[in-house]
């Protein structure tokens, strides 16, 4: 514990720190030959995001929220809805189209890699209570996604994208209306100490299975797009990789897995594979992270080595490169457009009411009905509102696929922002109310995702 002179001594180094690059900027804006290059402000974009987003992350620790809706925050303070908003000038100064184009490559290799551990981490081989889970499952994806549906339908095209394809706009609302995020909801439950309790273990297992489902119906839904022979082509070629990954590429991973036990061979193994499975979709016309999380199911599990290499992944792929997918979620999305759609905020609230209502409903009443008493289906249902990192993964591939527009992806991230700042505070207010939370469990539960670390982008230092 540092005590306060040494507090006092850092705080001095810092700011004479601070002063000291700041009276660099006259001498070095003096010089004849000061043009900034395409590769520093890269580097200084970065810098700069990094720090936004975990200042944020830090300060959302100290209200007790997770670190990802700080570091969610922070992508959207760098984007047009308040750094464009306030200075013009500085964001396009920051972000100028080189940098973009490096930070959203930089961004695409984030998401590969973080999906590819979605996927070695999705463990549903411990799930107990099937029934309940199943019930759990259905009503925490169906009514969300036929309410997320029928808002699309009622607003006619205010959410349609680029690819005139107004069912797919449909059917993908639906699908971002009932993300839960696995990651956020494991620290969550780790940190509220609920994670060996039955309400606990039966949340872990419905949002794992929901992952899955969620994945595996959004691969379908890119795989259709366009023309009917064309999306038939997609869907062979997607089901043939699938049955190959299964019959092959399983088994001879865990054999590799056993043999080259958890050295730097092993890891090479492992990224190079998610890489290449990620350009494999990708070449076939269905989006990297598809391929990503498919090569990640195929992983073994119950290894040491695998667990081992993914706490290290996890390390480099939280602290660095998914900030920067938050800083292009934020560049992407502008509160800003609120204010000149007609109903715009309206709408906002709408999307926001039936997210938060349609997961009550469907997951605390699917639940309830299965058997659980009443107040702990409704803290099911609190805790199934998580969407994390998982629900603006999610869209962001819908956006760059064309099949929603600007305003509705900003009004889909504030929904993610706002229920994922929600289900905490909830959780623990209903903890005060009556702290039963179900029985504890004598044995062990799905672990938190990549809690060694980060809980899966979502944890103490930063999902889904």
């Amino acid at each position: 514990m540092i005590g306060r002179p040494g507090r006092v001594r850092t705080a001095l180094g810092a700011a004479v720190g601070v002063a000291a690059l700041a009276g660099m900027v006259p001498l070095w804006a003096a010089t004849e030959s000061h043009a900034v290059d395409s590769v520093t402000r890269f580097l200084i974009a970065v810098a700069v995001i990094l720090v936004t987003c975990q200042a944020l992350a830090a300060l959302a620790r100290r209200f007790h929220q997770p670190s990802v809706l700080g570091e969610m925050v922070g992508g959207l303070l760098l984007g047009p809805s308040l750094l464009g908003a306030l200075w013009p000038g500085g964001g396009a100064l920051l972000f100028p189209p080189s940098v973009l184009e490096g930070l959203d490559k930089m961004a695409q290799l984030g998401l590969v890699v973080f999906v590819f551990l979605l996927g070695c981490e999705l463990r549903t081989d411990r799930i107990e209570r099937k029934g309940v889970v199943g019930a759990a499952v259905i009503g925490g994806m169906a009514l969300p996604c036929a309410a997320g549906m029928g808002i699309v339908f009622v607003t006619g095209d205010l959410f349609a994208g680029t690819s005139d394809a107004p069912v797919e706009t449909m059917l993908f609302v639906g699908l971002a209306m009932a993300v839960t995020a696995l990651p956020v909801l494991a620290r969550l439950l780790a940190d509220l100490k609920l994670e060996r309790t039955s309400i606990g273990a039966l949340s872990l297992s419905a949002a794992a299975i929901g992952d899955g489902l969620l994945w595996l119906s959004l691969a379908f839904l890119l795989a259709g797009q366009g023309a009917s022979g064309h999306g038939l082509r997609i869907v062979l070629l997607a089901t043939a990789l699938v049955i190959v990954t299964a019959l092959c590429v399983r088994p001879l991973l865990a054999v590799l897995v056993r043999k080259l036990g958890s050295n730097q061979s092993l890891a090479v193994v492992l990224v190079s594979g998610a890489i290449g499975y990620s350009a494999l979709t990708q070449a076939i016309e269905l989006h990297p992270v598809v391929g990503a999380f498919l090569f990640g199911v195929a992983v073994p599990r119950n290894s040491p080595a695998v667990e081992r290499i993914s706490e290290r992944l996890e390390g480099f792929t939280l602290i660095v490169l998914l900030p920067v997918f938050f800083a292009g979620v934020g560049l992407k999305a502008s509160v800003g457009l609120l204010g000149t759609a007609p109903l715009a905020w309206l709408v906002l609230l709408v999307v926001l009411v039936a997210a938060v209502v349609t997961k009550l409903v469907g997951a605390g009443g699917a639940v309830r009905l299965a058997g659980l008493p009443a107040a702990e289906a409704l803290r099911f249902g609190v805790l199934m509102n998580c969407r994390g990192v998982t629900e603006l993964v999610v869209l962001t591939i819908g956006h760059e696929a064309g099949l929603i527009n600007q305003l509705a992806y900003t009004v889909l991230v504030l929904v993610a922002v706002i229920t994922t700042a929600a289900t905490g505070p909830l959780v623990r207010w209903s903890m005060r109310r009556s702290p039963d939370f179900g029985t504890a469990l004598p044995i062990p539960t799905p672990p938190p995702v990549g809690a060694g670390t980060r809980a899966g982008g979502e944890g103490s230092t930063a999902a889904g």
